[in-house]
């Protein structure tokens, strides 16, 4: 097998071609940086003493990438739209562009309002309405519709999906969409139309809905729009309600996942639904945020228990704003070991929270600031791109959606990696170096390396 291999590879002139390397650096003004190409030569045995070795083999294959992108947010879209035309034109190439930008692939939306709107808002506001005959997503025209349209354009095709935060109030033990409480079961059949109804609606305004979360962090009684589920709550929900309503609604081939909080949970959520078999059947898979812990096995195991279920992180950020901190190192390096992490376990994409974000860290209605990639002055127009913006583009601008991880493996512990086969047939390997030394490393496959050097804080995408 490795003979046939080797001989398919030099044939298709692989193992002679340059590779060509990008990266991003701490200490340098490297940012997605193209450098000098590396050669492959001949080298049957590596030797783990003597360098470090990144061990790619394209002959094994695991999970096919749907994409990476971030959240367009009320809060990103408001933004957005504070800028001057020049800034808004650049900000979507910047993130959206799949030759010039990061080529997001991915995009979030919120079902009605979160965290990251300037207020709570529902398409369906007022007294209880069972026929959802208020329904209209006329809030959305002012900032979000114009944003996420421009983004789709940029992207070519970008995939989105959408999460609730809450319920109408009319429908929650609690009456209020903040601070938790539970869905009513008498309103558990009308919540589930309103899914259809929010799709319906952005298809009408060419925005395709390709997947849905049940519920956004359904174990978080929050400040903000929240609401509490159990694992048994959220299948039965599913079981019963949301999915068999997507289906008579024409709606079944949009791609349903539950959980979409942290990693920590991820398997005994996912078990509850994928071991029932009527609520698995509507399910494509899970989603997953990064806030508590890192738990990179349960991302791993749920791949490894129920291999024919996809994996998505669909939220992370920097919390607690500083202005001061912009531009620290460190919040960079959280996406990249996420990154690298996350998808060497099986996830399938890579989902940021907010694209883009004020001065203030906002706009929030609770005053939640956090950072983003991107931070625009409202007050002068201008844009900051944080190194996360590079970290997130290492992967998103050189694995594409429809791409395959291929096995990768490193025999110094300082260099974390992944690597993937793009559907143009180049490979894309990722290498992570977290740590205060700079490290020379060689690339190996099929008997033949190719030696580089892995700067101290950096990350690298080598394209061969």
């Amino acid at each position: 097998m490795r003979r046939a291999l080797l001989c398919l590879l030099l044939a298709a002139g692989v193992c002679r071609a340059q590779v060509a390397v990008y990266r991003t650096a701490k200490g340098s003004p490297d940012r997605l940086a193209r450098k000098a190409d590396l050669a492959f030569t001949r080298l049957d045995q590596p030797n783990d003493e003597a360098l470090a070795t990144v061990v790619v083999d394209p002959a094994k294959r695991f999970q096919t990438v749907v994409g990476f992108g971030g959240a367009l947010t009320d809060a990103a879209a408001e933004t957005w739209a504070k800028l001057p035309a020049a800034r808004q034109a650049e900000l979507i190439k910047a993130y959206f562009d799949p030759q010039e930008g990061l080529g997001y692939s991915l995009g979030r939306l919120s079902i009605h309002s979160c965290d990251f709107s300037s207020g709570s808002f529902t398409y369906d506001a007022g007294p209880s309405d069972p026929g959802l005959q208020r329904f209209s997503i006329e809030h959305d025209r002012r900032f979000r519709l114009p944003f996420v349209k421009a983004a789709l354009k940029a992207s070519g095709g970008m995939r989105l999906f959408a999460s609730p935060w809450s319920p109408p109030a009319w429908m929650k033990t609690n009456g209020n969409m903040l601070r938790g409480g539970k869905l009513k079961p008498e309103a558990a059949a009308t919540w589930a139309l309103y899914y259809a109804r929010f799709i319906q609606a952005y298809a009408k305004e060419g925005l395709p809905i390709w997947g849905l979360t049940v519920q956004n962090e359904p174990m978080a009684t929050q400040s903000w729009e929240s609401c509490v589920y159990t694992a048994e709550e959220e299948r039965d929900f599913v079981k019963q309600h949301l999915g068999p309503t997507l289906a008579q609604e024409g709606l079944g081939a949009v791609k349903l996942m539950v959980w979409d909080h942290n990693r920590g949970l991820l398997y005994q959520r996912a078990q509850a639904v994928y071991d029932d078999p009527e609520a698995s059947k509507f399910v494509w898979g899970a989603a997953f945020h990064w806030y508590v812990g890192d738990h990179f096995e349960a991302v791993r195991q749920v791949k490894e228990a129920w291999p024919d279920k996809q994996l998505l992180f669909s939220e992370g950020c920097a919390e607690a704003f500083d202005a001061a901190r912009l531009e620290d190192w460190n919040w960079g390096e959280k996406y990249g070991r996420s990154l690298v992490a996350d998808l060497a376990n099986g996830a399938a994409g890579w989902v940021d929270w907010n694209v883009l974000l004020d001065e203030r860290g906002g706009p929030n209605h609770v005053g939640n600031f956090c950072y983003a990639p991107v931070h625009a002055d409202t007050a002068t127009g201008t844009l900051r791109y944080m190194n996360s913006f590079y970290y997130l583009g290492h992967v998103s601008k050189f694995v594409r959606p429809g791409a395959v991880r291929v096995a990768a493996s490193s025999t110094h512990d300082s260099l974390q990696t992944v690597a993937f086969r793009n559907p143009d047939g180049r490979l894309a390997v990722i290498v992570l170096n977290l740590t205060d030394q700079p490290l020379p490393f060689q690339l190996w496959m099929a008997g033949r390396a190719a030696k580089g050097d892995s700067p101290a804080h950096s990350i690298q995408t080598l394209v061969f």
